[in-house]
């Protein structure tokens, strides 16, 4: 894409990469008129700014010169002693000057810019080029082999790099060795390249052309490997660029050919040395790979020749080049839009006018329109490969699943550019939170073994503080005996110690003063003849009367004596309650200091139904209140009621839920709560909430980024409609290699007939589609949704993603609308054994119609097939036709009750005896799919009946080549034939795909390939006359 332009007849050069800002001198070019016939010549600099949208480049400094110019050179000497600030810029004259500029003083303005000048050559110098190596060092060639070496400290006394080579000729090029200092080049209009070294002061070798045509244009040096250089050449008889090596200097190594006319410069990138640029007499630039000769991209350039080309050094993408219409263009080599280029040419147009009336009349011209041409037709295409000077020699990139996917392109050697380097790609898990993970494995391993009680005790054993060894009591209470008892020995009531003490305030020698917590505790643990005892030695009578009526009418009878006692006290309301059973009013009222009293008050009189709720009660108004402590004992109600949710809320306000261990924290309580809940309630467990969703979300994510991805999908909640939780699992099911999972069949089915028992799966109510038979030596996932606690039946393992109720269609080889019918042959029904029980299929227990084929019952079943019988029989698919028979691959042998394929076959027309075509093996299938393709393309294209006949015939012809590919008769050689034949069909090269049937044919046993080699070039050839 163009960037900037310069309206001068100028030769040019850069500043140096040292330097900023970027300058390009543009000096008046030698043996060139513009328009105007001028004689005068200029030296001046230009800025290059890329922030400026204008084609126009600023103008920095100007001087008027004597000289006109055949070359430029900027060197970066002295900007490092700072006497010269922007180095030196060199200039070769017309009339045999080598002249010093200082640029510094030419933007400056100054008129003494002149730091030396020399005419030692005897005509015009032509070659300059700078050592990168002693930036003090010109190269200088000039007229009768004239090569003078300039020291720039000394300028006065230039050396010769030796004798001068015979014939005298002109020196065209010069340039230094990029990785030798001391090696020089030059190259003169006959074709002839010497090379000096400047040790010996001799030439060492030189290299020619046996064509003699060559006229040498241009010399670059590869800027890695030390023995390669490249020539072009300007006869338009021979438009080329040669490579060489001296190493084998004989005959050029490579040789470009895509000008169609001579080359006028070239310019050889020292950013990347697999880009060189090349300019012609056919108004084309071009940027060439050398290594591999093959053309990366062509410049936008305009009708005229361009005679000089460079790249920027500072800039590695941007180049500039000097044309003979007047104009130094800048480019870039890695593309964009040209429309900024139109629209600054249609500005200049209007803006030369302004609002003239040109032609007298009257009336001030419109501003230029221009048309709107499609973006594409201004879109310039980039390069096809992407520069060195982008390239990331290594990159780091994470992954899902914890995968770090790291890369390293290994620098290629030099001397073997053309060797493919290799790419590796590395992908390592990286595992940063081992202590979450072990603990997740121990987690597995407990719900894997059932020992949840050893697990809960464990917990118990390491809690950093007695509020995490409170819970993990309550927890590990769900798994015993006599859980309302454990709850209130935990909360602080035993009745042993409720004995003691109230025979101890009987004793009136040891009376404590403690009536009513002891009342308070006898009513707790329901001693209620203890109640009445403690109330009659008080003297409580309408205490003890109205416990003696709740405590059965023997303990009714010992109180009635007392009855007209009357007195209050302050467990009135408690007793009111015990009596009356109105439990709800009490925990809403009572204090929330007393809430273990509340709690076990509940745990002692509420009914089963209505004790959750109760529970939630006093839990919600624990959590309500300011005291972090209080809010903290409400985790304690929401593991009495089993309420999951309520949990993960009050545990997340309490805790940090991001850091990981805190996260397993809860997941621990969680799995260990539900599957308590499962054991202790008939009904399933309840739908998986919001809160609990997310934070099980959360809790996979983690794991999934550790690499654990089996056990992260098996904590997803299932029954949820939350995009991040689908997203998550679509990712792990695709990571895992698993079908992405859909809505499954099963999940709809609103019939309440009873099912077989099905494996668990980790929060869902909605029952696993498929259930895999392959053993799986690993522990099985948490699983809370059945409605049975025991462990599925051996053999059959959870899979962790739904699958579609019926497994799709095979995916073989299958017949085009064109080909002869295969022959689907049914092999002969073996005599089954009355013994035999068939093998289950994959959908087996869930999907399998025990019986569908057979109305009677094996008398054998292995152990867990027969129990799981009858609720299989009930969701069996409805009995099919007696006079139709699903087939799938032609083949109707396999278990009873296995589903079948998709196309259904009348019985009848099957015959009793038939072969089944082998398949074609997978790695030649291609043959068959690009031939086919390859047919059918033409059928589309062909208008001629015969031609289509002859094609119906070839696609008829080649089951030839697929039954041999069948029965694997086909040599290897041939094989590979074939497969080069389908590539080269595949990107259309229908003449190199014709290439190789000819050297097949040529090369192997005709009576092997007679039957479809002829059909194959037939298509070949009508593929290549349609151009499909």
């Amino acid at each position: 894409m163009k960037l900037k332009e310069i309206n001068r007849t100028a030769i040019q050069s850069w500043s140096p990469a040292q330097h900023h800002p970027v300058y390009l001198a543009a000096g008046t070019s030698a043996q060139q008129l513009d328009a105007s016939f001028s004689t005068s010549a200029s030296l001046e600099i230009f800025e290059l700014d890329l922030t400026e949208p204008s084609l126009d480049m600023k103008l920095r400094g100007a001087y008027s010169s004597s000289h006109r110019y055949h070359k430029l050179a900027w060197g970066p000497h002295g900007m490092d002693a700072q006497g010269l600030p922007s180095g030196v810029l060199i200039a070769g004259g017309e009339n045999g000057d080598v002249i010093l500029y200082d640029p510094a003083k030419i933007i400056a303005g100054h008129s003494d810019v002149v730091i030396a000048q020399s005419n030692k050559h005897s005509g015009p110098v032509r070659a300059l080029d700078v050592n990168s190596f002693q930036t003090n060092l010109v190269a200088s060639g000039g007229n009768e082999s004239e090569i003078y070496i300039w020291d720039l400290n000394n300028f006065g006394s230039p050396m010769t790099p030796g004798p001068k080579t015979q014939p005298l000729e002109d020196i065209s090029c010069v340039a230094w060795n990029r990785q030798v200092q001391h090696i020089l080049a030059s190259a003169s209009p006959s074709g002839r390249a010497s090379i000096w070294d400047l040790r010996k002061n001799d030439l060492i070798i030189k290299v020619s052309d046996h064509s003699n045509r060559m006229h040498c244009s241009g010399l670059e040096w590869n800027p890695e490997v030390a023995t390669q250089l490249v020539l072009a050449s300007e006869d338009d008889r021979m438009p080329v660029i040669q490579i060489w090596d001296l190493r084998f200097a004989t005959s050029p190594l490579k040789v470009l050919e895509n000008h169609t006319r001579g080359v006028l410069a070239i310019a050889w990138s020292l950013a990347d040395p697999e880009l060189l640029l090349s300019c012609g007499k056919d108004n084309r630039i071009l940027c060439w790979n050398p290594n591999t000769a093959e053309v990366l991209y062509e410049l936008p350039t305009s009708t005229q020749w361009c005679f000089d080309i460079q790249w920027c050094p500072r800039n590695p993408a941007v180049l500039s080049a000097a044309a003979f219409d007047g104009h130094i263009s800048i480019y870039s080599i890695m593309g964009g839009s040209s429309q900024a280029v139109s629209q600054t040419q249609a500005d200049t147009i209007s803006t030369s006018f302004g609002n003239m009336d040109p032609f007298g009349m009257g009336q001030t011209l419109p501003p230029l329109q221009l048309s709107q041409a499609p973006p594409a037709s201004t879109t310039i295409t980039p390069l096809k490969k992407p520069p060195k000077w982008i390239r990331r020699p290594v990159g780091a990139s994470f992954a899902f699943g914890g995968k770090l996917v790291s890369l390293e392109n290994i620098k290629p050697n030099p001397q073997q550019p053309q060797q493919p380097t290799a790419h590796v790609v590395h992908i390592s898990q990286v595992i940063t939170e081992t202590t979450f993970l072990e603990r997740s494995s121990q987690l597995q391993a407990t719900l894997a073994a059932g020992s949840f009680i050893d697990f809960c005790q464990k917990k118990m054993d390491s809690a950093q503080n007695e509020f995490e060894k409170t819970v993990w009591s309550f927890l590990k209470v769900n798994f015993e005996n006599d859980a309302r008892g454990k709850y209130l020995e935990l909360l602080g009531y035993k009745k042993e110690e409720l004995a003691a003490k109230v025979r101890l305030e009987m004793n009136p020698s040891s009376g404590t003063g403690s009536v009513d917590g002891l009342i308070t505790q006898a009513l707790l643990t329901g001693d209620f003849e203890g109640a009445v005892e403690l109330c009659l030695h008080d003297n409580r009578m309408a205490d003890s009367i109205i416990l003696a009526i709740a405590g059965g009418a023997e303990l009714l009878e010992k109180t009635q004596r007392k009855y007209f006692t009357k007195t209050h006290s302050k467990i009135t309301k408690l007793i009111s309650a015990v009596v009356m059973r109105d439990w709800r009013d009490v925990l809403q009222t009572c204090e929330l200091q007393n809430w273990k009293e509340a709690l076990a008050a509940v745990m002692t009189y509420a009914q089963p139904e209505e004790f959750s709720s109760l529970c939630d009660l006093l839990g919600c108004r624990l959590e309500a209140v300011e005291d972090s402590t209080l809010q903290a004992q409400a985790c304690l109600c929401y593991i009495c009621a089993g309420n999951v949710e309520k949990l993960v809320s009050c545990w997340t306000r309490a805790q940090d839920s991001h850091c990981p261990l805190s996260l397993q924290d809860l997941v621990e309580k969680v799995v260990v709560l539900r599957k308590a809940v499962e054991q202790n309630q008939e009904s399933g467990p309840s739908a998986v909430g919001l809160l609990l969703g997310e934070r099980m979300s959360q809790y996979a994510s983690l794991l999934a980024s550790q690499g654990s991805l089996t056990n992260a999908i098996a904590y997803l909640p299932q029954n949820t409609e939350q995009v991040a939780v689908q997203q998550l699992r679509d990712r792990l099911s695709r990571a895992l290699g698993q079908q992405a999972p859909a809505a499954a069949p099963v999940a709809q089915l609103s019939s309440p007939q009873p099912t077989a028992p099905q494996p668990r799966q980790l929060f869902t109510p909605a029952q696993p589609s498929m259930v895999s038979q392959q053993p799986y030596s690993a522990p099985p996932p948490p699983s809370f949704s059945s409605h049975s606690p025991q462990a599925p039946a051996p053999g059959f393992m959870p899979q962790y993603t739904q699958q579609p109720l019926y497994p799709p269609p095979s995916m073989g080889p299958q017949n085009g609308w064109n080909d002869p019918p295969t022959l689907n042959r049914v092999p002969k029904k073996k005599k089954v054994p009355e013994n035999y029980t068939p093998p289950s299929p994959i959908t087996a227990p869930i999907f399998s119609p025990l019986g569908a084929g057979d109305p009677q019952q094996p008398p054998y079943m292995p152990p867990g097939q027969a129990q799981n019988q009858g609720m299989q029989q009930q969701m069996a698919p409805p009995p099919m036709n007696p006079g139709m028979l699903k087939t799938r691959g032609g083949s109707v042998e396999g278990a009873p009750g296995a589903p079948t394929g998709d196309v259904i076959q009348p019985l009848q027309s099957i015959p009793a005896e038939k072969i089944t075509m082998k398949p074609i093996p997978a790695e030649h299938l291609v043959l068959k799919n690009t031939f086919e393709g390859l047919i059918h393309k033409c059928l589309a294209a062909a208008t001629d009946p015969q031609t289509k006949r002859k094609l119906d015939d070839a696609n008829k012809r080649l089951e030839a080549l697929y039954d041999k590919l069948r029965e694997q008769t086909l040599s290897p050689a041939i094989i590979g034939g074939l497969h080069n034949m389908v590539q080269c069909i595949e990107s259309r090269s229908y003449v190199e795909s014709l290439n190789i049937h000819t050297h097949i044919v040529s090369s192997s046993n005709f009576s092997e390939t007679s039957a479809f080699m002829p059909v194959l070039k037939v298509v070949l050839t009508q593929a290549n006359k349609l151009g499909v």
